[in-house]
């Protein structure tokens, strides 16, 4: 196998897949969705019973602040422990593997799952590491992830990393390999997730993957992609789970404190598990997240966003258009020459700032109807904004650092990446 992955951020890894388990049952969606709906989770612990499952492995975001918390990660633990001392998992090593994922909507999105290096992934905005995240990392949301993570044996990874592939070098040519590949699962995912299938990647296609990251993430590549001569280049956005590899790279960080530094790079937990997928990939899709505003007057904010931008002006025009909704009122202001990339973050550095000073808030909403509605409530003010294209995710990032918070939506709950694959980490 070609030493190249050295160069390129990720690598093969000793996967860990059950054996001989319902895989249906085995398989629950990403911890941090359905945050708001208890009914959910009851309905997946109903469904699994007393099953061998990953939700025994993980701990469901809505139950991070239980007063039995602790006792809850105590047993996640314990069952990890249980699950490979009772020989439930067959490894494969230095492994990739290739998945179709059909979602809700019957499209497929095809992936790798694959190790990433965390000495080469930053979340500070600015960075120029090679993995870098797309929206700014809340700091505060890391340390009760480290309770989970930090004495667990094992990973299961929900986080899903993108690739600028718009020549589809890399994965799209394991797709028209995979007949000739070994099968691994097929299975129908639980709660309307769709459905999910996997082969591993032979040595030849391994090595001719590592070539065409390699070609990704080269100086000549950045120039022609984004125009940016001599940038850092940026081969890994987080598109789902940054906080999530936030954590990993802290536990990371914690271990190397404790650990001599030329033993670092034989620690289990410089690497955490992901899928990539390529961002041109025609089952990603991205959706404009909206903002209402709530207990304001929509003439007042108005005034306050004409001298935030005093060359702002009314209608469509060059620059970035923002729709305002009130009650009994639907205008389009024009932000021409603007100082960021998207119309997001024109709009995200004033609210920022007026809810500050005036104590208002804010809701981030999907769906333009919704944001109608609510925004054409008496008090209230909808600002919609334009979906972001996928082109512009990559150059953004090198230019602007991070996007603003709630950019963009990936995808419906139920077609967020399912816990199927595990690594050891200790």
């Amino acid at each position: 196998m070609s030493n190249r992955f050295d160069n390129i951020g990720m690598r093969p890894a000793d996967i860990l897949l059950p054996k001989g388990c319902d895989m249906t049952k085995w398989a629950v969606v990403a911890c941090d969705q359905f945050t708001s709906q208890p009914s959910y989770w009851e309905e997946v612990e109903r469904l699994v019973g007393d099953a061998p499952s990953t939700l025994r492995l993980i701990l469901p975001e809505l139950r991070l602040n239980d007063a039995d918390v602790d006792e809850q990660i105590a047993a996640i633990n314990g069952s990890m422990t249980r699950y490979l001392e009772e020989g439930l998992f067959e490894t494969y090593p230095q492994s990739i593997f290739y998945i179709e994922r059909t979602q809700s909507d019957g499209t497929v999105r095809h992936g790798l799952v694959a190790a990433v290096d965390l000495e080469q992934y930053d979340y500070t905005p600015g960075s120029g590491s090679l993995i870098r995240a797309t929206e700014g990392t809340v700091l505060e949301r890391i340390p009760p992830r480290v309770r989970v993570r930090k004495d667990a044996p094992i990973e299961l990874p929900h986080v899903m990393l993108l690739i600028d592939d718009p020549e589809r070098t890399c994965i799209e040519p394991i797709t028209a390999g995979r007949d000739g590949m070994e099968q691994l699962y097929d299975f129908d995912l639980m709660m309307g997730g769709g459905h999910l299938r996997c082969w591993k990647l032979t040595s030849e296609q391994m090595d001719l993957l590592a070539g065409a990251l390699e070609v990704l993430a080269s100086g000549e590549a950045m120039e022609r992609k984004y125009g940016l001569a001599g940038a850092a280049p940026l081969l890994f956005a987080v598109g789902d789970g940054n906080h999530s590899l936030a954590t990993a790279k802290t536990c990371y960080e914690n271990w190397k404190k404790v650990t001599p530094e030329d033993q670092w790079g034989s620690l289990p937990a410089r690497y955490a598990l992901v899928e990539i997928v390529n961002l041109h990939d025609e089952a990603l899709q991205f959706e404009a997240i909206h903002r209402v505003l709530f207990g304001v007057s929509p003439e007042e904010v108005l005034a306050a966003f004409r001298a935030a931008y005093p060359n702002a002006y009314e209608g469509r025009g060059e620059g970035h258009t923002i729709e305002m909704v009130w009650e009994g009122e639907d205008r389009f202001l024009t932000v021409p020459d603007p100082k960021v990339q998207l119309a997001v973050g024109t709009l995200q550095s004033f609210l920022d700032q007026y809810c500050g000073d005036h104590g208002c808030q804010v809701d981030y909403i999907h769906g333009e109807d919704v944001t109608r509605e609510l925004g054409g409530k008496a008090g209230n003010m909808g600002f919609l904004l334009p979906a972001m294209g996928k082109d512009q995710l990559f150059k953004t990032v090198m230019a602007d650092g991070v996007l603003p918070r709630k950019t963009f939506s990936m995808g419906h709950a139920e077609d967020k990446r399912y816990y199927v694959e595990g690594r050891k980490i200790k």
